[in-house]
């Protein structure tokens, strides 16, 4: 059994690389290679096309779980910039020496919110033991994987100190990262989820319950920085572009709060 997972994932890793590849190839015909979290997929692409319209090669953008991302980057995906939903996963590959010097920096900020599918009533005020568990009744609650993505792991963190998390840990329907989470709310599939303001207000089939307090969870900012094995001649200026006034009144304009 042991064998055959080692097996499994030394398939999944070498498939990843050669997409990495295929994409570093596109990159280099059209613009860097960005790996963003999922959240930032209308905005970061607004972006994208913004630069675009300035004459410059287009940038290929990729999304996923920052971990996953993250993982990527550290297993040699020949991205040029990254986008993580969190500075833990930033810090990571920081500490591994996988970031260009000073190009770090924090540029958005973000809210955590509870959604409900648009046509479901139900009426939740968060606060200290509010009855999560019973507005769930035999339903479960979406939410990115709470051990390794970052909306999860905010979501739990913020049930953990208002003092639910116990009650529904057992319901949660783990999806690999905050879009998919969204996704099953809006199907239907799941009563009640947990993702960001930003992906709520990007869809037309949920309505939010309810925003989570601020210190119910660490502060959710957004670091970019270019990565070390960059070899795309536009990736710095990109970078410089997306942490610019401009840049910043883009994502502001989808619900992102500037730094």
């Amino acid at each position: 059994m042991i064998r055959g997972l080692k097996q499994w994932w030394a398939f999944a890793l070498a498939a990843m690389l050669m997409f990495a590849a295929g994409m570093s190839v596109a990159a280099a015909a059209n613009g860097p290679l960005v790996l963003a979290a999922s959240s930032l997929q209308e905005s970061l692409t607004a972006a994208a096309d913004s630069w675009a319209a300035q004459g410059h090669a287009r940038p290929v953008l990729s999304f996923a779980a920052s971990s996953a991302l993250a993982r990527q980057v550290e297993a040699g995906a020949p991205a040029d910039l990254f986008i993580s939903a969190d500075e833990q996963w930033m810090e990571y590959l920081d500490t591994k020496g996988l970031l260009a010097p000073r190009t770090r920096v924090s540029v958005l900020a973000n809210r955590l919110v509870l959604i409900a599918p648009a046509a479901r009533p139900v009426s939740l005020a968060i606060r200290p033991g509010f009855p999560l568990a019973r507005a769930l009744g035999s339903g479960r609650l979406a939410m990115a994987d709470p051990d390794a993505v970052p909306a999860g792991k905010y979501g739990k963190a913020a049930l953990e100190k208002l003092g639910v998390w116990a009650s529904i840990s057992a319901k949660v329907a783990r999806a690999e990262n905050v879009r998919a989470a969204l996704a099953l709310v809006e199907r239907g599939e799941a009563p009640l989820g947990i993702v960001y303001a930003t992906d709520a207000r990007a869809s037309g089939k949920v309505r939010v319950v309810g925003v989570f307090p601020a210190n119910s969870h660490s502060p959710i900012t957004y670091p970019i920085a270019r990565l070390k094995a960059s070899a795309n001649g536009e990736a710095e200026a990109f970078r410089r572009f997306l942490v610019s006034r401009q840049g910043k009144a883009i994502f502001a304009r989808y619900g992102f709060v500037a730094k």
